[in-house]
């Protein structure tokens, strides 16, 4: 199989959560294990930071990256979903050649090993997992920074013990797998705190933070609260206010790798690393410029947590009028996050083109109860052609609602 014939076999034959949800979810880590013994267990010669959160870590794992990069070090990128190509899951950050994984590789991995993963069900995220540990083990990295997909204690990432491990902040999202309370939430995303292992915990609340100290505790793992610990006047090319709490919560990490491993990360490094994150990681989506006159503003940001700090910074903006192009998923809580957007713009209401993709009749008749207007467009790109269109030079068009709405205009 060619590469296009391959990525459409990995996302047609086998369960992934972006696709199918809840059918997708596995409640152990049976297969993980089964796949990484098959593959030979390359991870058991890797360097890690292990990334986990409701938002934040996608950011917080490209800024890791790129300060990595600055100092010098070879770095494997494993994030979660794409928007554009499979392969932006799995980069090699790096001074000399940084790039995404090549198509041969996809291919002869997937093709070596497509009988194994038939047999034994390998799903789209474990076989992703392990495609990953098995790159960055070939390309010899000198640590691989790897974001958890869902979760954490039981996410297929989490058969790793890294150098530190990151938790970016507790939120309600994925109740249907992972809780609906911040304290049950939290539990699942500990569950990547390993012993002896340090944490770093970019945002907490009183609900969350007796959980991490709990698990910290158990498992002798010095914890550290960026929040607490950390001041930011690092300014970064990521220029959402979001980035706040992600850069506070990698310079705590930067701390901790520098005091407890023998990486040697400088002030340089940081900030130009910072300065840097698009530039040498190809980071899309996140409050991604992609116009002016009018400006034009995508965002993944697709919970309450994230959309809550994303409208807030839309109103600082200063437009005449506001077009908001949103599209949603089907398990999303709308009587949870449409009450957090403005009844004074314009909607344009779509679907993502994936299979979890809301009805936009569905999106709009809900929204018309929180008093939010607009028109259903066919597709996300006929949506976001007549904002165009409609704006005026000083009006403000932002799009949003879900990672696969900012996939599909990117």
């Amino acid at each position: 199989m060619n590469y296009q014939e391959t990525t459409a076999w990995m996302f047609n034959q086998l369960p992934m959560y972006q696709l199918q949800g809840a059918s997708a979810y596995k409640k152990d880590l049976t297969n993980t294990h089964l796949l990484i013994n098959h593959l030979g267990n390359p991870h058991q010669n890797l360097k890690f930071i292990h990334v986990a959160g409701t938002n934040g870590k996608g950011s917080t794992s490209h800024m890791l990256a790129s300060v990595l990069q600055q100092a010098g070090y070879k770095t494997g990128l494993y994030t979660s979903p794409h928007l554009k190509d499979f392969r932006e899951r799995i980069k090699i950050i790096s001074p000399d050649n940084s790039g995404e994984i090549t198509e041969d590789f996809v291919c002869d991995f997937i093709n070596s090993n497509k009988d194994f993963f038939e047999a034994n069900d390998i799903s789209f995220f474990e076989m992703s997992v392990g495609l990953a540990f098995a790159y960055f083990a070939k390309e010899k990295v000198d640590i691989a920074i790897i974001e958890v997909g869902m979760g954490g204690r039981l996410d297929a990432t989490n058969i790793i013990t890294p150098l530190v491990s990151v938790i970016t902040n507790i939120g309600l999202d994925h109740i249907q797998f992972l809780g609906n309370t911040f304290e049950k939430i939290a539990f699942e995303k500990a569950g990547i705190i390993k012993p002896e292992i340090p944490v770093v915990i970019g945002e907490y609340t009183a609900e969350t933070k007796n959980v991490f100290l709990a698990k910290a505790k158990e498992n002798h793992a010095k914890i550290y609260f960026a929040s607490d610990l950390i001041s930011n006047n690092y300014p970064s090319d990521l220029i959402g206010d979001y980035q706040i709490h992600n850069k506070k919560t990698v310079l705590q990490t930067v701390n901790v790798l520098n005091e407890q491993t023998d990486f040697q990360i400088s002030q340089k490094n940081i900030e130009s690393g910072l300065l840097n994150v698009v530039k040498n990681t190809g980071l899309l989506g996140r409050w991604q410029r992609l116009g002016s006159n009018p400006k034009i503003i995508c965002d993944t940001a697709h919970n309450k947590n994230g959309l809550e700090i994303v409208l807030n910074q839309i109103k600082k903006e200063d437009f005449d009028q506001l077009h908001l192009v949103l599209g949603v998923v089907n398990d999303k809580d709308l009587d949870e996050v449409l009450p957090l957007f403005p009844k004074n713009a314009i909607y344009y209401f779509c679907k993502p083109n994936i299979l979890r993709g809301l009805e936009a009749s569905i999106l709009k008749e809900k929204a018309s109860k929180f008093e939010l207007t607009g028109q259903i467009y066919n597709s996300v790109s006929a949506a976001y052609n007549t904002a165009k269109e409609s704006a005026a030079t000083n009006d403000f068009i932002y799009v949003g609602g879900s990672t696969f709405v900012v996939a599909e205009i990117l």
